[in-house]
């Protein structure tokens, strides 16, 4: 935990064994009582998009057809809301939280412990998918932080209008934000001595 927060990842996966499904945050019901409940973060909409890029590019999660461990995500092809599929407080809710990482979860499929003759078929499966999401960080917008001055900026904070989430530039003043919107006005705020606005243009996809 004290590595993820020292450094400004911007996105992860976690691969686990037990159903062939990627889930995404929050894992974790909204009511502690519900353990199916839908559950949506802030950026609802750029965590299914990076399911959607990891499940779409394997060789068979977004098949309705293919074979699964007793769940059904037919109406979803291949990804869920984590607190949706079951309630479980783990790794994806705390990196959203408490840092600037967005990750998702790969479950890999029914078998925990795979056979040795089953792991290059296992990768050739995910081979494409992982190299996609890889890809899929350049999305967004990046660049580095500085003051009037041109020096950079450690631990600014950046806000986009209508996203209760923010995040902050690292120990190389870098700005790593994954986002999805096509305009997206936002205020870079270090303290309340510095205070700046940009007005940023994402194109259409």
């Amino acid at each position: 935990m004290k590595w993820v927060r020292s450094l400004p990842f911007v996105q992860s996966a976690s691969l686990h064994g037990g159903d062939l499904v990627i889930s995404y945050p929050f894992d974790y019901s909204r009511h502690p009582l519900e353990e199916r409940m839908f559950s949506p973060t802030p950026d609802e909409q750029v965590f299914k998009q990076l399911a959607r890029t990891y499940a779409d590019a394997h060789a068979t999660m977004s098949n309705n057809d293919t074979e699964r461990c007793g769940a059904s995500f037919y109406r979803t092809r291949g990804i869920i809301n984590g607190a949706l599929w079951y309630s479980f407080a783990g790794m994806s809710d705390f990196n959203y939280l408490h840092t600037n990482c967005l990750e998702i979860t790969v479950e890999l499929g029914c078998d925990k412990f795979p056979s040795e003759a089953e792991l290059y078929p296992e990768w050739k499966r995910n081979k494409e998918a992982l190299l996609s999401f890889l890809e899929s960080v350049h999305r967004g917008i990046k660049g580095i932080v500085k003051d009037g001055n041109g020096n950079g900026i450690k631990d600014a904070t950046i806000s986009i209008r209508g996203v209760r989430k923010d995040v902050t530039t690292g120990i190389h003043n870098y700005l790593p934000l994954s986002c999805s919107r096509p305009r997206l006005p936002f205020p870079l705020r270090q303290s309340v001595f510095h205070s700046y606005s940009y007005l940023a243009a994402m194109p259409q996809e």
